[in-house]
């Protein structure tokens, strides 16, 4: 048995032992033993990989054989012990691309510099495991440790402690995750996408701001009552995220739950580039976030103050607009083109044209400075999106009728969305119903109006020569982000926040984070055959059950697995493993 370096199917280059035989023919053939690791990897802790693996040549091959010819006695009489449970195995993936990322030197780098007896990488490493594997809270998490071959030794006051360190690491965290991943990963940063979304705490109060002598605001409460993305009466918080143009995050920014998330996008942009070394991106960005101060900021004052700023793409609002605008959207001079994407045929309805725009923008806290922007306009039909609006209309209609059939159902809470159809709607400001003997009728003219703009969207951008193509493919890449805050609500379960300080709201979010972070380089590790979805549930199912002392039987098996233990060079595809072989993965 000896050592062999060959690349894979995406050229990395891997140490394997192989043993040589002659086929039926007479002709030296090679199979591989078994994978040693990543050339890349390993030539950082051993001078010469080849050299070292075939010394340790013929002692691997003496533990091969016996863990090849083991036998254990069993009888059928034996009684199964109480309470026995499986040890999870899917959680090695993770820790592998923990270790990929180095998060654990992030931490040993800083636990120097600490007076502290617990270990923040163990720590921060079951926080990471479990909100992926088990999301729940602090102390589900550190009653749940014993599911993983690791062994983690600190106390649950520890992990409450470890937070306040935490929290004072985040953009330390995110540039070195971005220098581990930029180059391997290939990260794409022409396009960068940014949304906003919120979280909410289980709470009936809003945090108080800390204010000086004076009353000026020192430090802004997290927890504040605001418009929840899931139309909650709970305080909440908010964060913004942004990704990168390879669905992986990027960095993100939490805010007050009362501001308006309109402001939130200068400090994200201004973070990333300062930190990361960015010297421009084109920020994509939903309507909300289309502002005057924003347009400025991102590409500048006006086209001989390009020189340096970045470029914006944003979504408008086609029914927010003037009189001219919605002419110019309704006039029948679109060009008609067959595109396809995703093996589906698209009809691209499309016109644009740059545009003149005069921008007011904010300064010493008044309006009246103003300027011109040249955009790019462009206004597209779909079909699609055409018969989306339809339905949802109808449905807030037919809520319309029977809030003017039943009045006594309602208040203006409740109504919301169908108040907009109903003429001679009113409510009484302190008990929010409508009063009694109010004459209610459905407002026909307001529904023929909106219906003449089903299926037309706008966009706007700085970036004057990019085709109509190209503007519409790179907005369209917003559900990437939209993707990412369902995956951090509903699989990584980030809300409700069990937290209640805000050093350890910052620690949980940053936990969030790097989870999401992991779960989407195991997705582009996959090539992304699988859903994250499936990639968790997999996980989860590969476990194992001790047999006896040191042998344990591996209770289940997937593609998705497979292809993890090939990319990650671990042999979990047997159907027995020592634990000596579990113990070599989890050094």
């Amino acid at each position: 048995m000896y050592v062999r370096c060959n690349p894979n199917k995406t050229n990395i280059k891997y140490l394997s032992y192989v043993r040589g035989f002659r086929d039926k023919n007479g002709k030296t053939r090679q199979v591989t033993v078994e994978k040693i690791g990543n050339w890349e990897d390993l030539i950082k802790k051993y001078d010469n990989p080849v050299k070292y693996f075939n010394e340790k040549a013929p002692e691997r091959e003496k533990e091969l054989f016996l863990e090849m010819n083991d036998t254990f006695n069993y009888s059928l009489n034996e009684e199964l012990p109480e309470n026995i449970r499986p040890n999870n195995l899917g959680y090695l993936f993770l820790k592998s691309m923990y270790d990929e990322l180095k998060i654990n030197d992030f931490f040993k780098n800083k636990q120097k510099n600490l007076n502290i007896e617990y270990d923040l990488n163990e720590i921060f490493k079951l926080l990471i495991y479990s909100r992926i594997m088990k999301p729940g809270s602090k102390k589900e998490t550190y009653d749940n440790k014993d599911i993983y071959f690791e062994k983690f030794d600190f106390s649950l006051k520890d992990l409450y402690r470890s937070l306040d360190n935490f929290c004072e690491y985040q953009e330390e965290l995110e540039t070195w995750l971005w220098n581990m991943t930029k180059d391997k990963y290939k990260r794409d940063i022409t396009n960068s996408y940014y949304d906003c979304t919120n979280y909410y705490f289980e709470i009936s109060y809003n945090d108080e701001d800390l204010v000086d002598e004076e009353g000026n605001v020192l430090i802004k409460g997290y927890r504040k009552k605001g418009p929840s993305k899931e139309n909650r009466k709970d305080p909440i918080i908010q964060m913004g995220l942004l990704m990168d143009n390879s669905d992986l995050p990027l960095a993100y920014n939490l805010f007050p739950g009362n501001e308006s998330e309109k402001k939130t996008l200068r400090p994200a942009i201004k973070k990333v580039k300062r930190n990361f070394g960015i010297e421009r991106t084109i920020v994509v960005a939903d309507r909300g976030l289309n502002t005057s101060d924003n347009t400025v900021f991102i590409a500048g004052k006006n086209n001989s103050d390009k020189v340096n700023h970045d470029g914006y793409i944003y979504g408008q609002s086609v029914l927010g607009g003037d009189k001219e605008f919605k002419e110019y959207v309704l006039k029948n001079d679109y060009i008609t083109d067959t595109i396809v994407e995703n093996n589906e045929t698209i009809i691209f309805k499309h016109k644009s044209r740059i545009f003149a725009k005069t921008i007011q923008i904010e300064r010493d806290g008044k309006r009246n400075n103003k300027s011109v922007v040249y955009q790019k306009q462009m206004v597209y039909y779909s079909q699609k999106y055409a018969d989306r609006q339809k339905y949802e209309r109808e449905l807030v209609i037919l809520k319309a009728k029977d809030l003017i059939a039943n009045p006594g159902k309602y208040t203006r809470a409740t109504s919301y969305g169908a108040a907009n159809y109903v003429n001679n709607i009113k409510f009484d400001k302190e008990t929010g119903l409508i009063p009694k003997g109010t004459i209610l009728s459905l407002n026909e003219e307001k529904i023929k109006e909106l219906e003449k703009y089903d299926g037309y969207y706008s966009i706007v951008t700085s970036e004057l020569d990019m085709s109509d193509k190209e503007l519409r493919d790179r907005y369209k890449g917003l559900w990437k982000i939209e993707e990412s805050f369902k995956i951090t609500k509903s699989l990584l379960k980030s809300r409700p926040v069990y937290v209640w300080t805000r050093e350890h709201i910052e620690a949980h979010f940053l936990t969030c984070f790097v989870s999401l972070l992991i779960v989407r380089l195991l997705e582009v590790k996959t090539n992304k055959k699988y859903s994250i979805d499936n990639i968790i549930n997999s996980l989860n199912e590969l476990t194992c059950t001790n047999l006896k002392a040191d042998t344990y039987i591996i209770n289940t098996r997937n593609e998705i697995t497979t292809d993890l233990s090939n990319q990650f060079g671990l042999d979990l595809t047997k159907k027995y493993i020592k634990l000596q072989k579990i113990k070599k993965y989890i050094k």
